[in-house]
């Protein structure tokens, strides 16, 4: 089995912010993008508009419907590698494929050690691995370590393409293990939480909760009431240009 080294120089990860991601998908598929021919193996897919399509995706999103007080909002939620302080995946990897780097905590996978026996998926409590089932190997998020060190890109350009791809500024990319550092105050002023901490894993990846929303018909939050809107028709000019807007736009 795979040992894990007893301290990182870093822990670089993601921090995301529920509370503005829009479910877009930009994240994703510039993921896929950028890993179609980067590092550890292009993904791959397989008959995509057929009848059984298949492919990897290291970066997904998903959707649900929550309800507080009597109203409801949809929360959008970016599923991809934690990048875990002590990950399952890498110590029942039985070829030493999967491994977590001293330098900086990323965990990776060595396609030429990997012999596809699933082992990884199985120990990983959050569903972030995935099976290439044309190269038969498994894939995860990398951090798009061939993007943040690579001297031929632009400073601006070295973070990961999910990071550089979101149009909401959901996504922060950063070193958790310094407390000054972008992800680490922000995470400490809006209280980012780690994923199933119980289990110990020690995720290095942050969410941010979504903020209560302000119900436009009630006080609550001192959101604005009914009857602080301005009366219809009053005759304003204000009041004109608004009626002839209306007009035009429901020809």
């Amino acid at each position: 089995m795979t040992t894990l080294p007893e301290k990182t120089a870093k822990k670089l990860g993601l921090l995301i912010d529920l509370d503005i991601c829009v479910g877009c998908q930009a994240c994703a598929t510039s993921c896929k993008e950028w890993n179609t021919g980067g590092y550890s193996a292009p993904l791959s897919d397989i008959d995509p508009y057929g009848r059984d399509p298949n492919g990897a995706w290291l970066n997904r999103i998903h959707s649900y419907e929550i309800s507080s007080n009597g109203s409801s909002r949809t929360v959008h939620f970016p599923r991809s590698c934690l990048h875990c302080e002590t990950p399952a995946c890498v110590t029942v990897c039985p070829t030493g494929a999967s491994y977590k780097r001293e330098e900086d905590g990323i965990v990776l996978v060595d396609p030429d050690k990997c012999i596809g026996c699933k082992l990884c998926s199985w120990a990983c409590a959050y569903g972030a691995r995935e099976y290439d089932y044309a190269e038969g190997v498994m894939k995860k998020c990398t951090l798009c370590v061939d993007r943040i060190y690579n001297p031929h890109l632009k400073q601006e350009d070295r973070i990961p393409a999910c990071v550089r791809a979101c149009p909401t500024g959901a996504r922060h990319f950063g070193d958790f293990a310094d407390p000054e550092s972008i992800v680490s105050r922000i995470s400490a002023e809006r209280e980012g939480y780690a994923l199933l901490p119980e289990m110990g894993f020690k995720p290095v990846n942050r969410y941010l909760p979504p903020r209560p929303r302000r119900d436009a018909t009630t006080e609550a939050d001192g959101g604005l009431k009914l009857a602080d809107l301005p009366a219809k028709g009053d005759g304003s000019a204000l009041d004109r240009l608004f009626a002839w807007a209306d007009k035009m736009l429901t020809r």
